[in-house]
């Protein structure tokens, strides 16, 4: 049987890698702007988008069968 994910683990993934970009994020925009208004939405809209694109990204992924092992095969 192969690797499945579900969406459920793909999205928690990739809310989890943004919420770290987010500060990130936050971090440099600020440092670059001064001002928290600018800032605020900048990382909202950046990290909305990136959020979505991080998902369909990562489902294509899951319907791709490269460079994974059945688990038949992992023991010949």
């Amino acid at each position: 049987m192969p690797f499945h994910e579900h969406r459920g683990r793909s999205l928690a993934k990739a809310a989890t890698y943004r919420l770290v970009s987010l500060i990130s994020d936050g971090i440099i925009v600020f440092a670059i702007t001064r001002e928290y208004s600018i800032t605020l939405k900048v990382v909202i809209i950046s990290n909305i988008v990136s959020i979505l694109l991080y998902f369909i990204h990562e489902r294509a992924w899951n319907k791709s069968a490269f460079g994974r092992l059945r688990k038949e095969n992992l023991f010949k």
